[in-house]
């Protein structure tokens, strides 16, 4: 009916006709309707709100509440550090790619490849700055705690694929699933299976590189690697003093630091993998590692060497001899700072020798250990960061060589990280293609 047949209405007359009865009762419902029942758009897209609640999709939550987080929960992260480095960072990206948060990971303290009940869990934030990593990272990937999460309860399970023909493919499109209906609806995706380091790797070296760039090292261990190269620098001014053709500068005197892979658990590793993948450029005789430090090009003399070597598993005492003259070597024994790394679980060791490693000014490693490729790619970002166009070559800033491969003149190959590879494969499992 008309509303506009409705005429000189009493609201509170005793007597009301039956037309405007009925006028009356539809402008009661018109109200209602307008102020209750219509949905108010925010002109958000996909957000309505309705009766003070928001409406994402087909989840709702009080308007005056922010929108729940939503986390992804992965296995403990296992073997080698710079393995669960990568590891990590694989689970932050793929925490990414879902829209998640992660939350914070069991690292590994001790060194076992299939005892795993031998392993010792711990936590991420013993080892890296927990707030700093978000900090830097702000935007990009996010860590949580699990006091962070409101329903522990409300899990849905990813079983991750295995095998053969567990293909990229496959694995991308079980991920492309979980970031939709219904399964983004629960709180947290808990990943089960294997270690995130053998899941497929989905993203380009530039994307793994910000992870890293994130990973600060907690205060108790980069005070040890400061006294560590503190040391190294006093022994530096001590050669260079009792050297009558050096300068009397007070600049810190160079080192150069070698990722010296020559242990009984390598050498039986690279042997094996010579044969498997049919190339000669993996295994490196102590022999060979000197000969080739010693060539590097334009190396001023007298030079403090750093020997980052497993002294644990190292069977051969002789390291020490045979360099070059000007080439002072020295391990952690000689150098005076073995008692800090003794005391200290293998995750803590491994990550002091990185830092005296990334703070060098020669770093000289092998690019079929993960240990090295990292150093290298963290060396690799540092300069492009600080704006050098020239990454190649023993006059840039931070150089860094391959000894495992042969460069000019019988000297260990220039190296640098190709920064523009699609996927993180040569790192985390060598290569002798290498960038310069």
């Amino acid at each position: 009916m008309d509303l506009s047949n409705c005429k000189q209405l009493r609201f509170f007359g005793v007597h009301l006709n039956f037309l405007a009865a009925k006028c009356l009762v539809l402008v009661v419902i018109a109200l209602f309707l307008g102020t209750v029942l219509l949905p108010t758009f925010s002109g958000l897209g996909g957000v309505i709100r309705q009766n003070n609640f928001v409406f994402v999709h087909n989840r709702s939550f009080p308007s005056n509440q922010p929108i729940k987080q939503k986390f992804l929960e992965v296995p403990q992260i296992v073997w080698g550090l710079n393995n669960q480095k990568i590891a990590f960072a694989r689970a932050c990206l793929t925490a990414r790619m879902l829209n998640r948060t992660l939350l914070m990971p069991k690292l590994s303290a001790s060194l076992f490849y299939k005892e795993v009940e031998l392993l010792k869990p711990i936590s991420f934030d013993k080892i890296f700055q927990f707030e700093r990593f978000n900090s830097i990272c702000k935007g990009f990937v996010q860590l949580s705690r699990y006091s962070d999460v409101s329903n522990q309860s409300d899990v849905i399970e990813l079983q991750k694929g295995s095998g053969r023909r567990w293909t990229l493919e496959k694995d991308l499109e079980q991920l492309n699933q979980f970031s939709k209906h219904p399964y983004d609806a629960r709180e947290i995706i808990r990943i089960v299976g294997k270690n995130p380091f053998l899941w497929h790797d989905h993203w380009p070296t530039k994307d793994y590189a910000k992870v890293f760039e994130c990973l600060a090292l907690v205060e108790e261990i980069s005070t040890e690697a400061d006294k560590v190269v503190s040391k190294i620098r006093e022994i530096g001014m001590e050669v260079r003093s009792k050297n009558a053709m050096s300068s009397s500068s007070s600049q810190p005197v160079p080192f150069v630091a070698v990722h010296m892979r020559i242990e009984k658990d390598w050498m039986i590793h690279c042997k094996k993998l010579e044969q498997r993948l049919n190339i000669s450029e993996i295994c490196s005789s102590k022999e060979e590692i000197m000969a080739r430090v010693g060539n590097i090009s334009g190396l001023k003399t007298p030079v403090v060497v750093y020997l980052a070597v497993a002294d644990t598993l190292l069977e051969d005492n002789t390291v020490l001899n045979g360099w070059k003259d000007g080439l002072h070597p020295f391990e952690k024994k000689k150098l005076g700072v073995f008692d800090i790394y003794k005391k200290q679980p293998y995750l803590f060791q491994s990550a002091i020798d990185y830092e005296v490693c990334l703070r060098s000014d020669i770093f000289v490693g092998n690019s079929f250990s993960t240990f090295s490729s990292l150093v290298v790619l963290d060396r690799t970002q540092k300069m492009i960061k600080v704006g050098e166009t020239k990454l190649c070559g023993s006059d840039v800033r931070w150089p860094s060589y391959a000894y495992n491969i042969r460069g000019a003149g019988n000297s260990p190959h220039p190296w640098v990280t190709n920064m523009s590879d699609t996927s993180l494969t040569a790192i985390s499992y060598g290569s002798n293609h290498i960038s310069c």
